[in-house]
């Protein structure tokens, strides 16, 4: 009998690698997808395998899709993580820029859905890492808040499309979670960090959260199992909020 698949994009570090690694641990047999290998070097594991791949290309994502369906000839869970958030003024928000960014964030997200897809049965699971930036707009941040209320379209519209196929599609909306993507972001001057990204983050969790602290990346990928399992059978088309209570809904 082999074990379960999961194909997750992005799981190379930050939020993706603590995804894969809980996989892993749950004994999910895990293809990852990013255009570098990053922080995998550091795991250890022969049910772990990494394919170059730039979600911007459907071609890439469907090369990734292929390998993954001939380990066991379908795909159990596929989870759309690849993606990245940069705060700019609309006036400094160039077509190069909005290009790159939609079609990482979104675009990436159709062409996993779509090659994943082809590649499940019932039972099968889908996972969209959004963000609660897909559900309130914030300063600075247009195109990457369009994106991700894109994301969200994309996973309710698709949970009805493929719900009678016995495969449900979900979406994960994270608060910040302190990677070194979101404080690389963070450094731009157009963020709300002012220039503290870590101050900011501090700050943001006292004054925003519920339970005045903020998630961790094994928060997001403890949703991410839980939605992939037979638990959450019942649960198809939400986009729900790991957020510590800052955007009660």
């Amino acid at each position: 009998m082999h074990s379960k698949t999961v194909v997750i994009t992005g799981g190379n570090r930050g939020i993706g690698r603590d995804i894969t690694e809980m996989f892993l641990d749950s004994g999910y047999d895990v293809f990852v997808g990013s255009r570098t290998i990053g922080d995998l070097k550091k795991l250890s594991s022969d049910r772990l395998k990494f394919f170059s791949t730039d979600v911007r290309s459907q071609s890439s994502v469907n090369t990734l899709v292929s390998a993954a369906k001939g380990q066991n000839g379908k795909i159990d869970v596929f989870i759309n993580n690849a993606g990245y958030s940069e705060w700019r003024p609309i006036e400094q928000i160039d077509e190069s820029f909005l290009t790159d960014i939609i079609s990482t964030n979104l675009m990436g997200a159709f062409w996993g859905c779509k090659a994943a897809l082809s590649a499940m049965t019932a039972g099968g699971s889908i996972v969209n890492i959004s963000s609660i930036a897909g559900k309130r707009g914030s300063p600075n941040n247009s195109a990457y808040v369009a994106t991700k209320f894109g994301l969200n379209g994309l996973t309710q519209a698709l949970a009805k499309e493929v719900g009678p196929r016995g495969i449900r599609v979900n979406g994960v909306c994270p608060v910040l979670i302190a990677t070194e993507g979101l404080e690389h972001a963070l450094q731009s001057p157009h963020s709300p960090a002012a220039g503290d990204p870590s101050g900011f983050i501090s700050r943001f969790a006292v004054d925003q959260a519920a339970l005045r602290r903020l998630p961790k990346g094994k928060d997001v990928a403890a949703m991410c199992l839980f939605l992939a399992s037979e638990s959450a059978a019942a649960i198809t088309g939400q986009n729900i909020n790991v957020d510590c209570g800052v955007f009660p809904q």
